[in-house]
């Protein structure tokens, strides 16, 4: 008998359709997951981006603390970070949380990742490489351990990427793979490696322009 080729060749084409638009970023089109706060912005890399991630979180009107090397002790102590205080070298901290809102001590729902390594921001906080990357694994594993929503941030282009190995790359892979969402520049995305990570683990990813564009997107998902 004459076998029909074209209910052959359709389930084929179905199938070819569906698995190039998974490895072409098909999972960027998965729903926006929303977080909680109180939230807690931090460095991953000690670059100068998570400046811009603040001022990104005070355009959006999302009330945050902030610490460029918060250990597991601070972020256990919730809202506040335990008094902890600045100091002249290495360690910055600002409380602006709305404690009527959420009182001292408050748990964390949400900590942000701005990625991006400075070697003069590490010297500067008294951190190798290795240290950063083994402080990034404690604060996402306590984060796994209780439920803190990770959202991962990168829009320092290409100029906070580089060779599998670079310092920039070691970040990237200390915390992308473990976030809750991933935010990045399209320049920072042009070789894919952020839709690899989103498709391979499940992230939802989101690629936007500019960093002000952040601005509405995290609107949406603090449901602000």
């Amino acid at each position: 008998m004459k076998k029909n080729k074209t209910k052959t060749v359709i389930p084929f084409l179905t199938l070819f359709c569906f698995t190039f638009l998974i490895n072409s970023g098909f999972a960027s089109s998965q729903e926006l997951p929303k977080a909680s706060l109180p939230v807690l912005t931090t460095s991953a890399g000690q670059s100068p981006d998570v400046t811009t991630l603040n001022i990104v979180c005070e355009e959006a009107g999302i009330m945050y603390d902030y610490c460029d090397v918060p250990d597991v002790a601070m972020i256990s102590s919730g809202v506040g970070l335990g008094g902890k205080e600045s100091e002249e070298t290495g360690f910055h901290v600002e409380i602006n949380t709305d404690m009527k809102q959420f009182p001292e001590g408050t748990p964390y729902k949400t900590i942000m990742f701005a990625i991006g390594a400075s070697l003069k921001g590490m010297g500067a906080s008294g951190l190798t490489v290795d240290d950063e990357v083994s402080r990034l694994k404690s604060i996402i594993d306590y984060c796994k351990e209780n439920d803190i929503f990770i959202i991962g941030v990168h829009v320092g282009g290409v100029s906070k990427r580089g060779a599998p190995g670079s310092d920039n790359e070691k970040m990237i892979t200390a915390v992308a793979p473990y976030t809750d969402l991933l935010i990045v520049a399209k320049d920072s995305n042009k070789d894919g490696r952020f839709t690899e990570i989103s498709n391979s683990k499940g992230i939802p990813l989101r690629e936007i322009d500019y960093a002000l564009n952040l601005v509405p997107l995290l609107k949406e998902i603090f449901n602000l």
